[in-house]
């Protein structure tokens, strides 16, 4: 399946204006915001915290299999997809992102 139709499976995160993203100190390191451009990556972020409790290197794989085809594109082209650089570096490092959600 491609980005599209694996977004069309997530939940619906209209009800999100973005989600912060917490190192282990409890600081936000990312904020996601729901707007064009970003939305889905928030949609993807959002569905996997609600399954793993978080940002965790197991969530980051499932994470680069919903990005489809621009996981391949992030990994020829480093910083274009800032989104899916943080779960290639996650699986990486084996760290785990705690996520807060910001309600409209």
């Amino acid at each position: 399946m491609n980005f599209a139709d694996n977004l069309k499976r997530l939940p619906p995160v209209a009800h999100l204006a973005a989600l912060h993203l917490l190192g282990s100190e409890g600081n936000v390191v990312a904020t996601i915001e729901n707007k064009p451009g970003k939305a889905g990556s928030l949609a993807v972020y959002a569905a996997l915290a609600a399954k793993h409790g978080g940002i965790t290197p197991a969530a980051a794989e499932e994470g680069l299999q919903l990005f489809a085809e621009h996981t391949e594109a992030a990994r020829l082209h480093p910083g274009s997809h800032p989104n899916i650089d943080r779960l290639l570096n996650l699986i990486t490092t084996g760290e785990t992102l705690q996520v807060r959600l910001i309600t409209q």
